[in-house]
C-alpha cells in the first residue's frame, strides 16, 4: 500500500492510523509547488484533483478522501476498533464526526491558511472556526477521546487539523492566529494524542518534530 502526503497536512491522519494499525505502507511525498512526487511522477496523473490523501492498494486501486480512507483502513482491522462495526449507532456517530470535522473544522481552516486571498473574510472565519473548537472542548467533559473512553480515527483526523493552530512544527510557517490552549479539556486531549506511540512515529515519518 501507498499512502500520498504532504508533510502537516491532513493526509497525517491516515497516516497516524496506518501506524496505529501496524500496516505494511510506503509514504510518496507530494511537493505542493510542483505537483511531482519524490519520485518524480506528475501527482495529477495520479489524483487529477491534485490533492493528498491518496492510498494505492497492491492492486493498483486508489482510493481518495481522507472519510473515506481512514473508515477504509479502520475496517481492515475491526478487532482494534478504530472503526465501530457496520450498521451500528457507534458507526453513525463516527461518520457524524467525520462529517463535522471536513465540513466545519477542515474547511473552516482555508481562509485563515490563505489568510491574504481571504482579505476581510478571515475577520468572519477566525471567531466560527473558534466557536466550533469550543464545542468540542465541550463535547470532550468527561472522555478521554471523542467518541468516548475508544481511540478512533477521528481523533486522528482532529489532530491532523489541530496543530495547524496549535503545533510549533507547523506554526512557525503558518499564522493562523487562533491560539486554544486556554480550551483546557481539547488540550488534555492533545497532550494523550501527542503521547500515543503511532502519532510520534508518524510524525517522525513525515520530518516533523514536536
Amino acid at each position: 500500500m501507498k499512502l500520498y502526503y504532504i508533510p502537516a497536512a491532513c493526509s497525517l491522519a491516515p497516516n497516524i492510523v496506518a501506524h496505529e494499525l501496524a500496516l505494511d505502507f510506503t509514504l510518496v511525498r507530494m511537493v505542493p509547488k510542483t505537483h511531482r512526487t519524490a519520485e518524480d511522477e506528475d501527482y495529477f496523473s495520479i489524483n487529477p484533483l491534485g490533492y493528498v490523501p491518496l492510498i494505492e492498494l497492491e492492486d493498483g486501486t486508489r482510493l481518495r478522501e481522507g472519510t473515506a480512507i481512514l473508515q477504509y483502513l479502520g475496517d481492515l482491522k475491526p478487532d482494534t476498533q478504530l472503526v465501530p462495526a457496520h450498521g451500528t449507532l457507534a458507526r453513525y456517530r463516527l461518520v457524524e464526526w467525520l462529517g463535522f470535522l471536513s465540513t466545519e473544522i477542515h474547511k473552516g481552516f482555508i481562509p485563515l491558511l490563505y489568510a491574504r486571498l481571504a482579505g476581510d473574510y478571515v475577520d468572519t472565519a477566525r471567531p466560527k472556526l473558534r466557536a466550533r473548537f469550543e464545542w468540542i472542548d465541550g463535547e470532550l467533559d468527561g472522555k478521554d477521546w471523542l467518541m468516548g473512553e475508544r481511540f478512533t480515527v477521528a481523533d486522528a483526523y482532529l489532530f491532523s487539523l489541530i496543530g495547524w493552530a496549535q503545533a510549533s512544527w507547523l506554526t512557525t510557517y503558518v499564522k493562523t492566529d487562533l491560539r486554544l490552549d486556554d480550551l483546557s479539556r481539547l488540550a488534555a486531549w492533545y497532550g494523550r494524542m501527542k503521547e500515543r506511540s503511532a502519532v510520534r512515529r508518524a510524525i517522525e515519518s513525515e520530518g516533523l518534530i514536536f
